[in-house]
């Protein structure tokens, strides 16, 4: 279950609140009854490991220009047209 809190009280118990997250607590952030924003736990990452792309072969098309549709679609301009 959720716990509503408003605003003022969270910016009052902002580290009270953060502790509660962190402990697996879900935190609905609301301004003037209306919810806006969720506080909850992280999901752990795990640790990072070196390596875990070792051996990877990119070919040579990973290489080639982008044909300009592709490009544009990238950079916003592409229309769809």
């Amino acid at each position: 279950m959720s716990a509503m809190v408003n605003v003022h009280e969270a910016k009052t118990h902002l580290s009270r609140l953060l502790e509660r997250a962190h402990n697996g607590e879900e935190i609905i952030l609301a301004k003037a009854g209306t919810p806006y924003a969720r506080l909850m736990p992280l999901a752990p990452s795990g640790p990072r490991r070196c390596g875990q792309l070792a051996g990877l072969v990119v070919g040579p098309e990973f290489f080639e220009p982008l044909p300009e549709e592709e490009l544009a679609a990238w950079e916003g301009a592409y229309s769809g047209e």
